[in-house]
């Protein structure tokens, strides 16, 4: 099986990166970018949940998701608490497990993405209060069928056709602090790769400093 290099290369970033587009180009998974993405409530509270991982920007080093963010995570993101999540792809024997903390993206970044979707996913996107308790699913259909009349009237009011973007829903940039990598082994001895570096504030948004690496025993 496929292992980590002898000497582990001083950035993860470029590995990480080739792996999940390996995921992509391998064409078994329907979900390839599928990502579990952990964050801690104020109550101390871990919660996990699956997302997907639109981008990565190897340099200066972030993931790239998309939410609402008043969802449950997107509050949980708000506090500033560390993020968490692991990418496995078990027909590759390859894992990634990383840390890091999630910020926003740009809104022009947001706006960009938003309007290459289909317009269903748009229209879904204003319609529901992620998180947010609903009585049945019958309300939420209705609350469907509302919000796609009322976009589409405010279309026909607008020189504008395209559906803008809700306030309350857009990307987010996880700055990773932290890198795992592990490969399959035979008799369970695993590759595994980890790297460390800090992040410092830097305005609304991060200075990275130089990663460390080590190797660890499965």
């Amino acid at each position: 099986m496929e292992q980590l290099p002898n000497n582990l290369p001083p950035d993860p970033l470029p590995l990480l990166d080739k792996w999940i587009t390996a995921a992509r180009d391998d064409g078994t998974l329907p979900n390839p970018d599928a990502m579990t993405l952990a964050t801690i409530n104020n109550r101390g509270i871990p919660a996990a949940r699956i997302v997907l991982c639109k981008q990565v920007v190897t340099n200066p080093g972030y993931l790239v998701f998309y939410t609402n963010y008043e969802s449950a995570k997107g509050i949980d993101i708000q506090s500033g608490r560390p993020v968490a999540g692991v990418f496995h792809w078990d027909h590759m024997n390859r894992q990634i497990r990383f840390e890091g903390i999630a910020i926003r993206s740009p809104a022009n970044e947001s706006d960009a993405y938003f309007a290459s979707r289909e317009k269903e996913s748009q229209i879904g996107a204003w319609a529901s209060a992620q998180s947010q308790p609903i009585e049945n699913r019958q309300k939420l259909k209705n609350k469907h069928i509302a919000t796609t009349r009322t976009l589409a009237k405010l279309a026909e009011e607008s020189s504008k056709r395209e559906i803008p973007r809700p306030p309350f829903w857009g990307g987010y940039r996880i700055w990773l602090s932290s890198v795992e990598l592990w490969t399959r082994g035979d008799a369970r001895l695993h590759d595994r790769g980890r790297w460390e570096r800090p992040l410092e504030p830097d305005g609304d948004s991060f200075s990275p400093g130089n990663w460390s690496a080590e190797r660890l025993q499965p």
